[in-house]
């Protein structure tokens, strides 16, 4: 099989409606490579910083919105014989698991990329979300010698908490590089009407270097209950499948517009973050309740459940916890 195009499609999830899609095509036979300018538009709406646990992704979001760009890479014959035969011998998807793609997704986490492959005759579709392939850096090193940028923007990835630069456990989340634990520096969480669709403060931001939280519910608190709430209830591994049961077997009985976000700061910089479109991890009700108990403020909205989901969480996130 030869090898005609490469379409690789990224999307990036920060904050609210601050995300940023870009498709970058290689096409051997034509002997190009260039960005395809998408047609969706979004308006950013950058939150004042005042009212933000943390901006370390407006710069992240800028930059990569200012690499998109019209120009149109030409490659000649000897670069693209070379990059076909590196490519095959690399085999990047052996043994490799595609995770499931859809345009719109129940619950986003911060990164996903779609690879596109086509072949005379055949075509290829990879979906990876935290599953990278083994040779991923090496499959970035191959497109950096062939067009001379990071297309697959490693650089900005080093920032995201995903499984390709970090270990993302019950506990915690670790730099594969050091096995070092990362330190959780702050925590944002927001829980607004899709409708109208603006840009609402967060409801509540906590920052662990101050012990402080702010929000609707302020007021000093200690660490290590936050912590114990995070990992007791599995919130770093929300990211992942297995704490979407719910979100996949079951639909939302009563789509009422209702959107929210959970972001995590660690190390002053490196950002972990998942959105959900009417729908939740397992066992964020389970947690809900117990931060209803704590604090006696609903902070994660349980009064806009319905009774009958908030049994199927109940219901889910036990099985998750027991």
């Amino acid at each position: 099989m030869m090898l005609e195009k490469i379409e690789i499609t990224q999307r990036f999830n920060f904050k609210k409606i601050n995300r940023h899609y870009e498709c970058f095509i290689i096409d051997l036979m034509s002997k190009k490579a260039y960005f395809k300018i998408n047609e969706r538009i979004y308006n950013d709406k950058f939150i004042e910083k005042s009212y933000s646990c943390d901006n370390s992704w407006v710069d992240i979001l800028s930059d990569l919105k200012n690499n998109v760009s019209s120009d149109i890479i030409n490659l000649d014959d000897l670069e693209i014989n070379r990059f076909i035969k590196e490519f095959n011998n690399l085999n990047l998807f052996d043994d490799f698991t595609s995770e499931e793609f859809s345009y719109f997704e129940k619950l986003e986490s911060i990164y996903s990329c779609n690879i596109n492959l086509y072949f005379d005759g055949k075509y290829m579709e990879y979906c990876i979300k935290n599953n990278f392939p083994n040779k991923w850096i090496e499959f970035s090193n191959l497109l950096m010698k062939l067009v001379n940028f990071d297309v697959l923007n490693i650089g900005h990835l080093k920032k995201l908490v995903t499984c390709l630069f970090f270990d993302i456990k019950s506990d915690g989340i670790y730099d594969k590089s050091t096995s070092e634990k990362l330190t959780l520096s702050s925590l944002e969480f927001g829980h607004y009407e899709s409708y109208p669709y603006d840009t609402p403060h967060p409801s509540c931001i906590i920052d662990f270097k101050n012990n402080e939280i702010k929000g609707y519910f302020e007021k000093k608190f200690k660490e290590d209950v936050v912590l114990d709430l995070l990992e007791k209830y599995g919130v770093y591994l929300w990211i992942f499948k297995n704490y979407q049961i719910k979100s996949h077997n079951q639909d939302n009985v009563i789509l009422d517009g209702y959107e929210w976000y959970l972001e995590l700061v660690f190390n002053n910089s490196i950002i972990w973050t998942i959105l959900g479109h009417n729908e939740y991890p397992d066992t964020y009700v389970c947690l809900a309740f117990e931060i209803e108990k704590l604090t006696g403020f609903d902070l994660c909205e349980l009064e806009t459940f319905s009774d009958d989901d908030l049994k199927l969480f109940k219901y889910y996130g036990n099985m998750k916890l027991s």
